[in-house]
C-alpha cells in the first residue's frame, strides 16, 4: 500500500513528485512507456522556464525535474496505466505489465495531446520549425515568414501573438468559415503582417534539418501551390488525456478533469489532478509545474486528515 501514487511524469507529475517526496510520502511515479517526461521531451531549446537564462533543452529540463524527485525518495516506473479503480478508501493502479499497486491517493497528472496534420514530416521536423506553442517557440522566428494552420481561437491567438517577432504570418484554414469568435477574427484580419490563405489544407511540409516550406493544396480547385516559410504553428486544437477516468471523475465542458476552485481536489475525495489535463488555458510547463505543487500539498494534506493509523499501513521505499 502507497500513501500516493502520481500517474504522470512531465512538469506537473515531476513537480507533484518532488513536493510530495520532500514530505516523506515516497511518491510511486507512473511514467508511462513512451511518452515519459510530456511534450517537452519533444522540444528543442525552452527560453521561458524561470531559472535558466540562457535556456535549457526541454529533455535536459525534464531529466532534471526526474533527479530530483528521485533523489527525495520519489520511484519512476516507465509503464503505462490500463485501468483505475478510485472508488473506496483505496485506490488501485494497474498497468500494461499486469502489476497492480494501491494508494491512499491518487495525482492524474497525465497532461495533454496536440492535434496533428498526420504529415510525414511533421514529427520528424518537430522542434525544428514545427511547432504547436507560440509562446514558447515564437521568440526563435524573428525577422523570419512562418505559418499558422487552423480556424478557431487559439489559431488568431498564436497568429497574433507571432506578428510580435515574425515579418510575415501566413493563415492557412481548410474553409472560409472560422469557429473564432468574431473579436479574435477581426483582431487578426486588421493586423497587417497577418496574410489570411483560405480554402487551403497543408499536404507537405518541407525541409531537411529545418522547416523551408509547406506544401498547400486548394479544398475547392484541387490547385497546388508552396509558401516559402521557415516555421509552421499547429493550431487546431489538443486533447486532455483523461480516458482513463472517463464515468469516473466530472469533466468540464472543455474535456478537462473538473476542480474545485483553485485546488486540485477533483470530484472524488483523495483523487487529485494537475496541469494540462486541468487547464484548457494556459498550458504552459511552468503553470503545469505549478498545478502540480498544488497537487502533492492537497494530497499531503488529505493524508494528514485520514490519521496516523491509516498512513501508516503505506509501504515505506528506500530513497
Amino acid at each position: 500500500m502507497r500513501q500516493v501514487i502520481i500517474i504522470g511524469s512531465g512538469p506537473a507529475g515531476y513537480t507533484a513528485a518532488i513536493y510530495a517526496a520532500r514530505a516523506n510520502l515516497a511518491p510511486l511515479v507512473i511514467a508511462s512507456s513512451v511518452e515519459f517526461g510530456g511534450e517537452l521531451m519533444k522540444t528543442t531549446e525552452v527560453e521561458n522556464f524561470p531559472g535558466f537564462p540562457e535556456g535549457v533543452m526541454g529533455p535536459d529540463l525534464m531529466t532534471k525535474m526526474q533527479q530530483q524527485a528521485e533523489r527525495f525518495g520519489a520511484e519512476i516506473v516507465y509503464d503505462d496505466v490500463t485501468a483505475l479503480e478510485l472508488d473506496g478508501p483505496v485506490r488501485a493502479v494497474t498497468l500494461g505489465n499486469g502489476d497492480r499497486h494501491e494508494a491512499h491517493a491518487v495525482i492524474y497528472a497525465t497532461g495533454s495531446a496536440y492535434r496533428k496534420l498526420g504529415l510525414p514530416d511533421e514529427d520528424r521536423l518537430s522542434g525544428y520549425g514545427v511547432s504547436w506553442c507560440a509562446t514558447c517557440d515564437g521568440a526563435f522566428f524573428r525577422q523570419k515568414t512562418v505559418a499558422v494552420v487552423g480556424g478557431g481561437d487559439s489559431a488568431m491567438e498564436e497568429a497574433t501573438f507571432l506578428t510580435r517577432f515574425a515579418d510575415k504570418v501566413y493563415l492557412i484554414h481548410r474553409s472560409e468559415t472560422f469557429r473564432a469568435s468574431a473579436a479574435m477574427l477581426d483582431r487578426a484580419k486588421a493586423d497587417p503582417k497577418i496574410e489570411f490563405v483560405t480554402n487551403a489544407a497543408v499536404q507537405h511540409i518541407y525541409g531537411g534539418e529545418l522547416v523551408t516550406g509547406v506544401g498547400i493544396v486548394d479544398t475547392e480547385t484541387g490547385d497546388e501551390r508552396t509558401l516559402d516559410v521557415s516555421g509552421v504553428f499547429i493550431a487546431i486544437g489538443a486533447d486532455p488525456r483523461t480516458h482513463l477516468v472517463h464515468g469516473a471523475l466530472e469533466l468540464t465542458e472543455q474535456g478537462t478533469i473538473a476542480v474545485e476552485g483553485r485546488s486540485s481536489r477533483t470530484s472524488v475525495a483523495g483523487v487529485f489532478a494537475a496541469g494540462d489535463v486541468v487547464d484548457p488555458t494556459y498550458k504552459q510547463a511552468i503553470t503545469a509545474a505549478g498545478s502540480g505543487c498544488a497537487a502533492a500539498l492537497d494530497a499531503q494534506h488529505y493524508l494528514e486528515g485520514l490519521g496516523d493509523n491509516v498512513r501508516q499501513t503505506a509501504e515505506p521505499v528506500s530513497a
